[in-house]
């Protein structure tokens, strides 16, 4: 019996797996607030140079400062600009100016009060908006790492805990925070919850839930955090003040802390770190759920050992991190994975932090991008099952580069065209996204699955933090940054030309095994491991 037949025994997706499900399902629909929080919280409103105070009282904007004044006003006021034949053609071209000394001026709009309107992030100090989104970024990074190896030690349930608790505190102290400087680094401690949240969310669901269903379980979480972006797009259309939208996005958090005790650790771990009484337990509680009270108590401590000892992987193959490129066929996964990760989550990153760029309402933008990920990733599960997943990861990287790269073409002026080919560039990346997930888990050998999906994850964390770094490049050449973006995604769609199709074809166990699949089909002894799309998410 292995730990899957167990699970059936005791209920299969029953009651218990049903409520756990939805219970770590429903904070997932809070993180893409958080992830794309920076669309409103740092929106630039319509900004002038405020005017220098002077004798005569302060001089209006149209003497005080040149029409496109946002980052330069009149060392002294053109007080005949104010006449009515009062033009630039009377040699105030050659005014001296000097930098807005004295802040800006913002005009009331879409944007009321953000961090931008707050700490005066423009002209100079415009780059910090991108700062702050990468300090983000670069927590959710370390927390991959950190909290990766704190729940292998402490449980996976423990740190969930945590995290919610964090993401709550580290969330309402950046709705509070007096100064740009401690709210980067609250954010920084939001991303790191974030990241525990994440992984210690899908290890729960996937150690709790039956195999045949951890795909379906998987795109119920998927589409969470798609609908979660409505949810965002909601609050901040009603809550037009960052501080207060920083808040409400942050305190269900609280929630989750408080009914997330009720969560029972996974046995699986519980077993393996030598506390099987406590698995013992737990697995009881499931049963009783579930309606399986007698089969729970006929369950031992001695029988659980046995069980999960037999669920080792096999010995003699390489693992950890050297196995990744200890062989030219491994390298070369190691390489593709790489990079279908960083150029999917640089390109998505690129797209979704820049909604003001498409010149479109911002909340409808955000409604719009939220919603192309649910027919996309549809699309791609039906292209994953029938054409391949090489296909259908390269495809997806493909079109995506294409529509960035056409719309770094098209004049500012044509918004509407410029928003199709965001729509179906972002869509696409989704669909990559969704692909990636279930490409990389079926390339890598069972020895080293969780390494390679590690080496993913951390690229994908990469690319979101240099993303908003390359909306800097805009100041050198406007179009520059969708250039970018949109090579990436191209680049690594050859790139998945070199790797394996692996539809159809079953799970490697051992690096030699990935090695014999590359040289051709398996030995027919392999064959009894049949392909289950499900192990992918493992």
């Amino acid at each position: 019996m292995t730990f899957a037949d167990l699970l059936a025994h005791l209920g299969g997706m029953g009651r218990f797996q049903v409520t756990y499900v939805a219970a770590l399902a429903l904070p997932l629909l809070m993180l893409a607030s958080h992830n794309l929080l920076q669309n409103f919280t740092a929106g630039v409103p319509e900004h002038r140079c405020r005017p220098r105070p002077g004798a005569n009282g302060t001089a209006p904007l149209r003497a005080a400062a040149p029409a496109d004044g946002r980052c330069r006003r009149y060392v002294e006021p053109r007080w005949h600009l104010l006449e009515a034949n009062g033009t630039v053609a009377n040699g105030t071209e050659e005014a001296p100016t000097e930098p807005c000394r004295d802040g800006w001026t913002y005009q009331e709009g879409v944007f009321a009060h953000t961090i931008v309107t707050e700490w005066d992030l423009v002209c100079e100090s415009r780059t910090l908006r991108q700062v702050a989104q990468s300090i983000y970024m670069a927590g959710i990074l370390l927390g991959s790492g950190v909290f990766g190896i704190l729940s292998d030690k402490f449980g996976r349930r423990a740190l969930l805990i945590w995290c919610y608790l964090q993401l709550g505190v580290a969330g309402t102290c950046t709705a509070l925070a007096p100064s740009f400087g401690l709210y980067c680094l609250c954010r920084c401690l939001a991303g790191l919850a974030v990241s525990g949240v994440t992984l210690n969310s899908a290890s729960l669901c996937m150690e709790w839930i039956p195999t045949e269903l951890r795909a379906v379980v998987g795109t119920v979480n998927g589409y969470c955090y798609t609908l979660g972006q409505f949810v965002l797009a909601a609050a901040a259309f009603g809550l037009p003040r960052w501080r207060w939208l920083q808040l409400a996005v942050s305190l269900p958090f609280y929630l989750f802390f408080l009914y997330s005790w009720l969560f029972v650790e996974s046995a699986r771990w519980q077993v393996t770190s030598g506390r099987p009484d406590l698995a013992l337990e737990g697995l009881r509680k499931v049963a009783r759920v579930n309606g399986r009270k007698e089969e729970g108590d006929k369950l031992d401590v001695e029988a659980l050992r046995s069980l999960l000892g037999r669920e080792e992987p096999p010995a003699g193959a390489g693992r950890g991190l050297a196995a990744l490129a200890r062989t030219p066929t491994m390298r070369s996964i190691s390489r593709g994975v790489a990079f279908i990760w960083f150029s999917t989550s640089f390109a998505y990153y690129g797209l979704a932090m820049d909604l003001q760029h498409f010149g479109v309402d911002v909340y409808l933008t955000q409604v719009v991008f939220g919603a192309v990920d649910i027919p996309a990733k549809l699309a791609s599960a039906l292209v994953i099952t029938g054409a391949g997943r090489r296909v259908a990861q390269a495809g997806a990287l493909g079109l995506a580069g294409l529509c960035i790269l056409s719309n770094s073409l098209v004049p500012q002026e044509q918004q509407m065209l410029r928003m199709v080919f965001a729509v179906v560039g972002k869509g696409s990346l989704a669909a990559s996204f969704n692909c990636a997930y279930i490409f990389t888990g079926e390339l890598f050998p069972t020895v080293i699955r969780q390494t390679g999906m590690g080496l993913g994850g951390t690229m994908a964390r990469v690319g979101s933090m240099v993303a908003p770094l390359v909306r800097i490049t805009g100041d050198v050449f406007p179009a520059l940054p969708l250039v970018i973006y949109g090579a990436a995604p191209v680049v690594s769609a050859v790139a998945v030309c070199f790797l394996p199709e692996t539809r159809a074809t079953p799970l490697p166990e051992t690096v030699e095994d990935a090695e014999r699949r590359q040289k051709g089909p398996f030995p027919p002894q392999k064959q009894q491991q049949q392909h289950n799309p499900d192990t992918s998410r493992r």
